[in-house]
Parts: C-alpha cells; structure tokens; sequence
C-alpha cells in the first residue's frame, strides 16, 4: 500500500466517478429488425472483449424507435456490462455511435476528470468476481445497479489511469486487429466459394455435369454426435481434452478455447466420441446453425453433430457449406417446436454439392493457407490474451509501476 500513498491512489465509490448511468430495462420496443440502423448489443455478445462483435449482432432497432424509446443513449468507448442472466458481470466497450443497449445491460458514462472509461474497463475485468458475488437473483442471477455503484474501487491518477489502460489496451488493439483480419480471411474464403459452388463462374454459369447433389453422409468419414460424460464424476474433467459447447462456438472459425476440458479418463470413458483437427462442428440442439472447426483433438455435448471429414473432400469447403446452409439447419430442427432438436439422422440427410475431387482440391489449395492463418491468428490471441490477463492484476493493485512495463 505505500506505493499506492506514494502515487496518490485514492478508494472511492464508483458512482462518484460516473455522471450518468444509461439504463434502458423495464420495457421492450414494440419491434426489433433482423436489420435496421441501430445494432443492439444483447448479452450473448458482452464476452470481456474490448468489442462486442457486432458482425454477430441479430436484433436492430430502426431510428424512430431510437429516437423515441430510448432513455440514454452510449457512446464510442463507453463501457457496457451484463446485469442479468448468464454472464453477469461480463464486460465489454462500446465500438461506434449507433450501438445500443436494451434489456439487462447497464452503461456507463464517466465523469472524465476522474475516471478514463477504458481504465474502467480493466477495472471491471479485475474485480469480475467480486461483482459476480452481487447477485442477488433467485431464478436467474441478476446483479442490483445500486450494488454496483456502491463497489469500492481504487484509483490511481488520471495519467497514470490511461497509461495501465494503455499497455493492456495495446495488447487488445492486436486482439482487434487480428480478429478483423481473422473476418477479412473469412469473407474472401466465403467469396470464392459463392463464386465457384454458388453462382459457378469459373464453369460458364452452370453446375459442371460430373458434381453431383448427395447427402451430408457423403462427404463424411463418419458423422459424430458428442456427448457429456457424467458431471457427477468430477474426475471425468480436467484440463486434457477440450470440451465444445455452443457458447465455444459463437463467432469462432476455429475453436481454439474452451470453456470446460475433459479428463484422459472422461475423454476415454466416450468410446468413438473424439473428434481429430478439423473437423466440422454444427450445433443442432438449442441454437442451432453454428458452424465451427476445431483446432485440436477434442469431444462435444450432444447439442453438435461433428463431421469428420472424407480424404477426397476438403473440410474448408465442408464448414464454409455447412455456413451456407445455416437457415436450412434452423428450419429443419425447428419442426413446430420452441427448441430446435436436429438429430443426427436429420443432419446426416441434408442435401449439399458435391463437386469433383479435382475442383476440390484445387479449391483446398486456395484456401488452406487462408484458414492456416487464421487459426495461427486465433491461437496468438489466446497468447495475447494470456499476458493481459498476467499483467492486469499487477497493475491495478500496484503491484508493478506501469512504467516499467514495455509492450513490444
């Protein structure tokens, strides 16, 4: 502590370093668009990033409700927060003027001359469990505002503030780029495959005489619906194999990290269940039409329907026409029902092309490299990531002087 009198720390309240709070709950607009001016960044999309992605945004509002609805309005940088439901506590920033915030999420806008809102950024990330630790939900974990902004916080001096803010920002600014590098790759990938699977233009416009519509089952060297090893055995879990879920799934090409690992024994105890590197994993239970590969050898729950790819068929081209036909996954499984339920023989008979083994191979060759680089990209954001959260701790106890820490 006596580096902290040293430089003048200060413990306070959070609400007095805020000037407004935006809280838009209570009530819901009278109609949500699947696309309009106004994205609306729903918890699913606060994941302690700096940015929400809002490439997975599926609810806009349009400008007169923007105009009339709402009670306040974020801004660039502002620093948004889950208050109710899974994720609470979970942290994000604002990217731009048109986001804004709904049900269950609070904003915060900063009164500038104490608190530089992207500090208070790292600072929500460092005191995650201490604000988990407010909820006070009983049929769903819900966190009171008023809690909140009664939290003690300590603080630095503002320039000293942007600074901290400033190294682990730069390591999240490489986050960002590479995660927008990482879309870039994927949207030319997609692009390509629009152009020679979709609309045929290197073929004179027309579906070449030796492809073929076939099955899922196919293109597949076996079709694999995971499963979850009993969460009564906690020695079935660990850190050996990961474990995919939906959530592991959502914007992720390939997945890198997951939020729960197998044990060797949970793993080996699921005979014929262990998925090897790239392959497709679709979800068809709950939310389904999530396309992802995995980086490594790994098991899912039963809510996903892996493909284990044939030897002729490329498992880019397998993901980006799993992609494509991601309505098709959702209307099949809907079936009436408020849950979609796709089982594995559904899957299994979906009709897909199938081109050639050349055109296939030619088109591997094209993008491989571009999905090499992206996970490359991915894993280094888990690297990235790693030193952050290494460094955030130290920082905003004091424990190290900002000034001594260099970011290359």
């Amino acid at each position: 502590m006596a580096k902290k009198q040293e430089d003048k720390w200060q413990e306070v309240k959070l609400q007095d370093c805020i000037s407004k709070v935006i809280d838009n709950r209570g009530k819901n607009p009278s109609a949500y668009y699947s696309f309009a001016e106004y994205p609306v960044i729903d918890n699913f999309l606060i994941k302690n990033e700096l940015h929400p992605n809002l490439k997975l945004v599926e609810r806009y509002i349009d400008n007169q409700t923007y105009q009339n609805f709402l009670r306040g309005y974020t801004y660039p940088g502002m620093v948004i927060m889950t208050l109710v439901g899974n994720g609470i506590g979970n942290v994000s920033t604002i990217e731009n003027n048109k986001c804004v915030i709904i049900q269950n999420t609070i904003g915060f806008a900063v009164n500038k001359h104490e608190l530089y809102d992207l500090f208070l950024y790292y600072l929500c990330l460092y005191k995650q469990e201490e604000i988990k630790k407010f909820d006070r939900g009983s049929g769903q974990p819900s966190i009171k505002k008023t809690d909140l902004l009664n939290m003690s916080i300590t603080l630095p001096p503002l320039e000293v503030q942007k600074k901290i803010a400033g190294v682990l920002g730069a390591l999240d600014d490489k986050i960002d780029l590479n995660n927008k590098i990482n879309q870039n790759l994927e949207a030319q990938a997609q692009a390509l495959f629009k152009s020679w699977f979709v609309d045929f233009e290197p073929f004179g416009g027309k579906m070449p005489d030796d492809w073929k519509i076939g099955k899922v089952e196919d293109i597949a060297k076996q079709i694999i619906c995971g499963k979850t090893p009993s969460t009564k055995c906690p020695e079935y879990y660990g850190r050996d194999i990961p474990f995919i879920t939906i959530p592991d799934m959502h914007g992720s090409t390939y997945v890198i990290k997951t939020e729960r690992y197998l044990s060797n024994k949970g793993a080996n105890i699921q005979i014929g269940k262990t998925l090897p590197p790239n392959s497709i994993c679709v979800s068809c239970i709950g939310t389904a039409g999530l396309v992802s590969l995995n980086a490594y050898k790994s098991q899912t729950n039963q809510q996903i329907n892996s493909i284990i790819a044939n030897d002729a068929i490329s498992p880019y081209y397998i993901y980006l026409v799993m992609k494509s036909i991601s309505d098709v996954i959702k209307s099949l499984g809907a079936s009436g029902s408020t849950i979609c339920n796709l089982n594995k023989e559904q899957f299994s008979n979906i009709d897909i092309l199938i081109p050639s083994e050349a055109i296939l191979s030619d088109f591997h060759k094209i993008v491989s490299p571009q999905f090499d680089e992206i996970k490359h990209n991915l894993e280094e954001n888990i690297q990235l990531a790693e030193l952050r959260d290494t460094l955030l701790p130290k920082l905003m106890s004091g424990e190290i002087n900002v000034d001594d820490v260099k970011i290359d």
